[in-house]
């Protein structure tokens, strides 16, 4: 029988995946989709039943014709608006009428399931999105591929080349070009919160079928080889559905840091070698000249908070901070052993067939005496004149390991380990040198490079580990040392501790503090001490928050200051304030003037930075509590001006500033696209290097594979060098009219700054007077969203609410997370978070002055074109809506106990949802969402019908485990499990947690 993914006739197949546009390049897709959805369907009738599969059928239909029936009333002429009520006879546009027959028939076979059969039912859903997830992953490396065989479309603006080529427009020389790359770093910092809603051995089969439906595109391939991958994936399919998808524990910081570590492991060290050969490659395409992988300078660097954010995490211990490094660098000396090994198989040069280089032989003489002191001669017996792989078998001893070898050797060589990466490179380079000088360039650039790139990336740590603590933390131990101790500590925060005597007992939250500075400095003894460079403070308010630190540190005995011994690569120990919320990030500036022009501060800027460069310091961004505290146009500009601001002090205080941007993986918490956000930063305030946060959810998006790796670190390093040297404003400066007008280079426009500040106001005091201060939303966000079953999901190792000493006692919207806040509003797809307060600003804006001589829609559409910051606004939140549902979001608010309550909060965020959506429209120019972004659009569109059915199954259950509650009766574990099922299955179908 022919597989599914047998073509009419190859040349057909070789014309979808070479299509630059059009239909022909989505039909790989969609035959993907239609025939893993069949497999699907063959699995569940073979695993579950008949009965089980006929039921998913049933609903999937029914929300089908749902959507379809409202698709065609929204087109209907005379087609209604909404009113803004719960009572209202309108669904989001349209009349009740439309859908209301085929909702109610979903809803009646809803309430009919039992607790397993709607657990059968959410994870058949589930599975479908798992499905449709890998097959739109697989397109995206597919149109990656495809891209790189038109030399033309490889210069795509976004990608390097095509930032290269408009450098070049702009004037920029090969050397100049060289040295603005030479100034960008960009650093991934992976976090856990919210991790992966999947287990460990779910993301391992995810990768076995994306392996298999990459090898599908392979051209041409055999009936038979087809119809046994087609099997194969049948037969993933059915051991995932034979898997626990629903974790039964929740997960340890330990399978944290494990998930994480397998990106390097699975995608991100063979990313690295592709990668730099990308920049090269476009060096060379637009300059002529393609420089060595090994004269590249370092572009990427990798970090963590898994292991070291113990904010509101009380399981993030110091052994787990120890064990968060030792598992980095197993990970690391097993894959540069494995390197080695290779390079020990092809490398066999003989000294009697090609010479070495006097510093080659004195560096191995050096090692071959110190094994035969220890009577280790068997590998110098073996190989007598194969110096060069003699060396890589002694630099492989010093990582821990011998090379796999007929010789017997010993298991614990003679030679002493590294203990600086410099030592390591030192070696290598050495290696590097007598190859090229002696006819090896070739074997220098094949097989020693890469290795080279990857130590000076990640040394002998991987990753560096960031501490993270809140600052009132730190305060209360401050105030309890001093208390008890007696002595005066504010004021001398950053003074010598010596002499003091501590109480012989503290309270369990001081005594953890104290006991995280002490791991710090053992740790950077036992480790690399630069994987421990950072200790970022969670809502940092004050200088003296950054000063608590410094004494905290030095009491534990840590050295806060960096070595200035060369021998010595401790870098010692930098505090990172993090501004969160809005008033936060307003003061920030002022705060970081007061804090780099303090005398005992001053010491420390210099004790960072390299000899000869200016003092340095990283400050952290946070978007999520911004966001939550503020709403999305406040955060966005806030986030912006402090950006601006701090970059304008440092400059004053002579300090070279990095900015950490803590963006979340939802738009609700400043997610969105990653380099479209690197190049909205303001213009002059932006140093080329910048670390930014993966959230554990997006990881697998971007990360899972070497060609999606390499992709999203080719566009955060493009944006970074368009951002650096903005070419397009010194081409539109070169060919302006008066009066300027700029075109998405960032350059923003007095009036353009004068309208987001009343936008951010605006929409602040909206979102403020309706969310944050009123606490009714906050009693119909707990009533109305799935947030309480955040623990029984079980996602991550973090507790859904703070439970520090400082915590408030009752749960409170200031207490609440950025986290459950926003999964609680996707899930119930209200996406609150993500627009409330925009489209009341901007409607005010465009009525404020409605006969000025520039009316205030056609200056947000100006905006909307030309600048790019406004651009992402509107576009991050014009992804929201259409994520969103308040067809859908009604069923939700059903669960309001108090129906006056209901009624109002629902009408209020309904009536602001309707309200952005008619202004986004309305400054796109567009007739509906996403119309200018077709694939977006279609995949949201297909998506819905398959997760309403979902939705539904949730609220049905949260009714049931309400009435439980409120019947004395406990909820059943067997109803827990099925709430969590549709909560995967949700977040698979809108690709987010929160």
């Amino acid at each position: 029988m022919a597989s599914l993914w047998s073509p009419p006739n190859w040349p057909q197949r070789l014309a979808e995946l070479q299509a630059p546009t059009g239909e022909l390049k989505e039909a790989p897709l969609r035959r993907d989709v239609r025939s893993l959805g069949m497999l699907l369907g063959e699995v569940l009738r073979e695993q579950a039943g008949a009965p089980v599969f006929e039921a998913v059928e049933a609903l999937r239909r029914t929300a089908i014709a749902r959507r379809e029936a409202e698709a065609n009333a929204a087109t209907e002429p005379g087609a209604s608006r909404p009113a803004s009520g719960l009572d209202s006879e309108t669904w989001v546009g349209v009349p009740i009428a439309a859908g209301q027959e085929h909702l109610q028939d979903a809803l009646r076979r809803v309430e009919a399931l039992s607790h397993a059969s709607a657990y059968q039912l959410a994870r058949a859903f589930d599975f479908y999105f798992e499905l449709i997830n890998l097959a739109e992953t697989n397109h995206r490396k597919r149109r990656r591929l495809s891209s790189q065989l038109d030399p033309n479309d490889g210069a795509q603006r976004g990608s390097l080349r095509g930032t290269l080529r408009v450098l070049k427009l702009a004037g920029v020389t090969a050397d100049e070009a060289r040295a603005l790359l030479a100034r960008v770093c960009v650093s991934p910092v992976f976090t856990a919160h919210p991790t992966e809603v999947a287990r460990r051995s779910v993301m391992f089969k995810r990768r076995r079928i994306s392996d298999l439906l990459e090898q599908l595109d392979r051209i041409p391939v055999p009936d038979a080889h087809l119809e046994a991958l087609e099997q194969d994936i049948t037969a993933e399919i059915t051991a995932l559905w034979q898997t626990d998808d629903v974790r039964s524990a929740r997960p340890t910081v330990r399978d944290e840091i494990r998930m994480a570590l397998d990106y390097y492991e699975s995608s991100l060290f063979d990313t690295l070698p592709v990668l730099y050969s990308e920049v090269a490659l476009a060096l060379g395409a637009e300059y002529g000249v393609a420089p060595e992988l090994a004269e590249l300078p370092q572009l990427v660097s990798f970090g963590s908070w898994i292991g070291g954010d113990r904010d509101g995490n009380p399981f993030v211990t110091p052994e787990a901070t120890r064990e968060a490094l030792a598992m980095a660098r197993a990970v690391l000396l097993t894959h540069y052993r494995r390197r080695l090994q290779n390079v020990f198989d092809q490398l066999a040069s003989s000294t009697q067939q090609v010479s070495i280089s006097p510093e080659l032989t004195l560096l191995l003489d050096g090692y071959l005496d110190q094994l035969r002191a220890a009577g280790q001669t068997a590998l110098e017996n073996r190989f007598p004149y194969e110096s060069v792989r003699l060396l890589v078998a002694c630099i492989m001893m010093r990582l821990g390991g011998t090379p796999q070898s007929s010789v017997p050797l010993p298991s614990e060589p003679a030679l002493k380990p590294y203990t600086r990466a410099a030592e390591l490179l030192a070696d290598l380079k050495t290696l590097r040198s007598s190859l090229i000088r002696n006819r090896g360039r070739r074997l220098a650039r094949t097989l020693i490079d890469p290795l080279l790139l990857e130590v000076r990336t990640y040394g002998l740590h991987l990753q560096t580990l960031d501490i993270r603590q809140h600052a009132r933390v730190h305060a209360a131990a401050i105030a309890e040392i001093a208390a008890t101790s007696g002595a005066a500590i504010s004021g001398t925060t950053s003074g010598t501790t010596g002499g003091l005597r501590l109480p012989p007992a503290l309270s369990p939250q001081t005594a953890e503090v104290l006991n995280t500075f002490r791991a710090i400095a053992e740790l950077k003894r036992v480790y690399a001490p630069e994987s421990l460079p950072r200790y970022v403070i969670s809502g940092a308010a004050s200088a003296e928050d950054v000063l608590h630190v410094v004494w905290l540190a030095r009491l534990g005995g840590v050295r806060v200051e960096g070595s200035a011994d060369p021998n010595d690569s401790d870098p010692g120990l930098q505090p990172v304030p993090l501004f969160e919320s809005i008033e936060d990030l307003q003061n920030a500036p002022a705060i970081c003037r007061r804090l780099w022009s303090s005398e005992v501060y001053q010491p420390l800027l210099e004790s960072w930075s390299a000899e000869g460069q200016p003092r340095r310091q990283e400050v952290m961004l946070g978007y999520s509590d911004s966001n939550k505290d503020g709403g999305m146009i406040a955060s966005t500009w806030e986030i912006w001006k402090a950006h601006r601001a701090l970059h304008r002090v440092a400059r004053e205080c002579g300090v070279t500033l990095r900015l950490f941007h803590g963006r979340g993986g939802t738009v609700g918490r400043g997610g969105g696209p990653t380099h479209r956000a690197i190049f909205a930063q303001p213009v002059d305030s932006f140093s080329g290097e910048l670390r930014i946060t993966e959230q554990g959810e997006v990881l697998n998006w971007k990360y899972s594979d070497v060609i999606l790796a390499e992709r999203n670190l080719e566009l955060m390093i493009a944006a970074s060098l368009d951002a650096l040297a903005r070419p397009d404003a010194v081409l539109q400066h070169q060919q302006a009219n008066e009066p300027y007008v700029p075109h998405l280079t960032g350059e923003i426009l007095p009036e353009w700054e004068a309208a987001l500040d009343q936008l951010s106001s605006t929409s602040y005091d909206f979102y403020r007077r309706h969310i944050v201060d009123d606490p009714e939303t906050f009693t119909y966000f707990e009533q109305a969203t799935p947030v309480a079953e955040l623990e029984h999901a079980r996602i991550g190792s973090r507790p859904a609410k703070r439970s520090d000493a400082s915590a408030a006692k009752k749960r409170s919207m200031e207490d609440l997370r950025a986290i459950p806040w926003v999964f609680g509003w996707m899930q119930s797809r209200q996406v609150v978070p993500a627009f409330f307060g925009v489209g009341h600003a901007l409607n005010a804006f465009i009525e404020a002055d409605p006969d000025g001589a520039v009316s205030g829609l056609a200056q947000l559409q100006a905006m909307a074109r030309g600048f790019p910051l406004f651009l992402d606004i509107i576009r991050n939140v014009e992804m929201a809506l259409a994520k969103a549902d308040f067809s859908i979001a009604r069923l939700y608010a059903s669960l309001v106990e108090d129906e006056g309550l209901r009624d109002r909060v629902f009408s209020t965020l309904h009536a602001e949802f309707e309200l952005t959506r008619r202004m986004v429209l309305a400054i796109t120019r567009q007739s509906a969402l996403l119309e200018n972004n077709r694939v977006l659009e279609r995949s949201i569109r297909l998506r819905n019908p398959y997760v309403d059915p979902m939705s539904l199954i949730q609220v049905e259950l949260l009714r049931r485990k309400r009435a439980a509650t409120t019947a004395g009766q406990p909820a059943s574990a067997e109803l827990d499990r099925a709430i969590t099922a549709t909560i995967n299955g949700i977040s698979a179908g809108l690709r987010n947690t929160g």
